[in-house]
């Protein structure tokens, strides 16, 4: 119940001018964004390259709605793997892009077309490009314009979202040599028809999952803060005697630092997923869908309100 009231909320207009009021806000956003502009983005990157993390940055933005804002993002994009590249950054941070901040959701064309220019610099930089996935309507067309960018850039990273009652198949088509996919639950509000609601549900539909991408030759990304699924992953990757630079988990930044310091420590590849810029409240609120105990942070900041 109180995850459905958080992603209702991020839909409200006029909650998110409470919270872009609230004097803690800025406090409570600096916990899941690494900031506002490219330069708060390299900083961070920095940080996490230091502590032995590696890191996938995430521009922003989904409620794109014309051509002008979708030629923004490609900018930026561009404009950010540009700086890593001169910060020589590239071997530890990627970038993860959504196609509805591209166009997607008013001219698919479009998006393709800026999602293979952001892959065009990505390569010039030395690095790569994942795909993030959004609500279930989007599924196919995304998983379409993967399937074109691979063909010029092979790396191109999957996301796909285990409550959803089709990823066991997605997986089975996606385990492939070379193809790196990451899995992760699952943010976005979704029927019961096309995705599982008990925890209990995703949670094995998860391990499912997981099974058919450690026992395959692709490039598995473990995304998940639950311990128990943690564990599980460690446990596949003894089972199925992969190496440790044939996977890795995935964090969100800001969730259990301790962790993913943990798990680095212990040899495996960790990458942190750090977004920034200023379309931060759809992304804050789904963060604290998926763990409700940090709505206490959000509440602190909204009882200070003058």
């Amino acid at each position: 119940m109180l995850r459905s009231v958080i992603l209702a909320a991020a839909r409200s207009a006029r909650v998110e001018r409470l919270v872009e009021t609230a004097p803690l806000s800025r406090d409570v956003v600096r916990r899941f964004v690494a900031g506002t502009d490219t330069a708060a983005a390299l900083g961070v990157t920095r940080q996490l390259a230091d502590a032995g993390l590696a890191v996938t940055l995430d521009n922003l933005g989904e409620d794109t709605v014309t051509p002008e804002q979708a030629q923004a993002t490609r900018d930026e994009y561009e404009r950010l793997l540009g700086a890593l590249a001169e910060a020589e950054l590239t071997g530890v941070a990627e970038v993860s892009l959504k196609l509805s901040a591209l166009g997607q959701r008013f001219d698919e064309k479009l998006a393709y077309d800026h999602a293979y220019a952001i892959c065009v610099a990505a390569s010039a930089a030395g690095t790569t490009v994942t795909l993030d996935m959004e609500d279930h309507t989007t599924t196919d067309s995304t998983l379409e314009v993967l399937a074109r960018l691979r063909e010029d850039f092979p790396t191109t990273g999957a996301v796909l979202q285990a409550y959803l009652r089709r990823t066991e198949d997605d997986c089975r088509e996606l385990a492939k040599d070379g193809s790196r996919v990451r899995l992760c639950k699952g943010a976005y509000k979704e029927p019961e028809a096309v995705a599982y609601q008990s925890a209990l549900d995703i949670d094995l539909s998860y391990v499912r999952c997981m099974n058919i991408l450690m026992s395959g030759p692709g490039y598995p990304m473990l995304a998940t803060h639950d311990p128990r699924l943690i564990a599980i992953g460690e446990d596949r990757a003894k089972w199925f005697e992969r190496a440790a630079d044939t996977f890795e988990f995935q964090m969100l930044y800001g969730v259990r630092d301790g962790e993913q310091r943990r798990l680095a420590e212990q040899g495996y590849v960790v990458r942190t997923y750090v977004p920034y810029g200023t379309e931060w409240y759809g992304y804050m609120m789904r963060r604290l869908a998926e763990k409700p105990a940090n709505m206490a942070l959000f509440l602190r900041a909204l009882s200070s309100r003058s």
